[in-house]
């Protein structure tokens, strides 16, 4: 359970952290971006932004579901597709720690790069930490 409630902390950070970028805010915003010989790889729109915003906060209401915190009407429990579900979730974040042996993760091909040395360090490890955290609660 005490996983769980780590990954579901750390998701509604980062989903805090997504909001406050979609409302226009820019402190920490191009350290979060990959780049390529000085220029951002992706230009995500405040909308973009706002969407993997409501993905975290989903990402952290499934886990709240598979551990107990959180009970939808008419539903009696964590069952099998919520289970199933959190799985995936942990896969998503293994992914991502993976990375598209590029721009991000820890197979990426452009190291020398603000972004990349903070994904190396930070951004990969962390996706890696929520891959181990959700696995945990989905195992649970």
């Amino acid at each position: 359970m005490i996983a769980g409630e780590a990954a579901m902390v750390i998701l509604t950070l980062l989903a805090a952290v997504h909001l406050y970028w979609a409302a226009g805010g820019n402190a920490g915003k191009g350290a979060a971006i990959p780049t390529a010989d000085g220029h951002a790889v992706i230009k995500p729109s405040a909308l973009s932004t706002a969407m993997v915003a409501a993905a975290l906060c989903a990402a952290a209401a499934l886990v709240a579901l598979r551990i107990g915190w959180l009970a939808l009407p008419g539903f009696a429990g964590p069952g099998f597709f919520v289970r199933i579900a959190t799985w995936l979730l942990a896969a998503v974040f293994a992914l991502r720690a993976i990375g598209d042996f590029r721009y991000v993760g820890f197979f990426k091909r452009v190291r020398d790069t603000g972004f990349a040395r903070l994904d190396t360090l930070a951004y990969s490890p962390l996706c890696a930490g929520l891959a181990v955290l959700i696995g945990i609660a989905a195992g649970g």
